[in-house]
């Protein structure tokens, strides 16, 4: 579970929405910000929106029970907000959230079964899990415990030997190499407290010269 850390969410001017389209409520679509999978789709009044902003949590009118409803209210599961913006019409919503648990009630990650994620993000996630918890008999808790320069030798390794499966090896070999390689880079990135926005960044920041 991820933790919840206080943000700056960007301004929104609610009274400039289209609340009168849709008989004073907006489709407020909720997407993981880390790793972008659709979550659930819910409906916000003025008021749930509001509360939405100043709780930093996720809040939305319940049509079935008429009444607002925070996300998690009762399971603990709470969809901590990183932003929110209106579409081009003023009459949708796109929250971007942290979900402290399955969003959906069925114990699911996401109500949209078939949601595509970010398995880059959600490994990044689980590594700076185990991180902090140190669950015993996990490879990952063992690599941090090792320290970072056993760690930087794995990288190494396994540089290599995707190196050498690029030359001789089957397509499959070469896959597996790379992912043994992607896995140990972001331990190394941790182990260094960094992780894969801050190599996104970078690479973005070089896309841009």
């Amino acid at each position: 579970m991820n933790e919840i850390h206080p943000v700056d969410v960007p301004m929104l001017d609610v009274e400039s929405l289209a609340w009168e389209k849709q008989d004073g409520l907006l489709p407020a679509v909720v997407q993981d910000a880390d790793n972008h999978r659709v979550l659930m789709l819910g409906y916000m009044s003025r008021e749930a929106l509001t509360r939405t902003l100043e709780l930093r949590q996720v809040t939305f009118f319940s049509r079935s029970k008429q009444r607002l409803w925070t996300k998690g209210e009762s399971s603990g599961h709470v969809l901590a907000l990183v932003d929110i913006a209106a579409d081009c019409d003023n009459d949708t919503l796109l929250v971007r959230a942290r979900p402290q648990g399955p969003a959906c009630h069925l114990g699911t990650a996401s109500c949209f079964p078939t949601a595509p994620g970010d398995v880059f993000a959600d490994l990044d996630a689980l590594i700076a899990r185990r991180a902090i918890e140190l669950p015993a008999g996990s490879y990952t808790t063992k690599l941090f415990e090792s320290g970072i320069k056993r760690i930087a030798q794995k990288v190494g390794e396994e540089g290599l030997e995707t190196a050498l499966a690029a030359l001789v090896e089957a397509d499959n070999a070469l896959l597996g190499e790379s992912a043994d390689l992607l896995y140990h880079l972001i331990v190394l990135l941790r182990a260094r407290g960094l992780g894969l926005d801050a190599v996104k960044r970078t690479l973005a920041d070089r896309g841009s010269r």
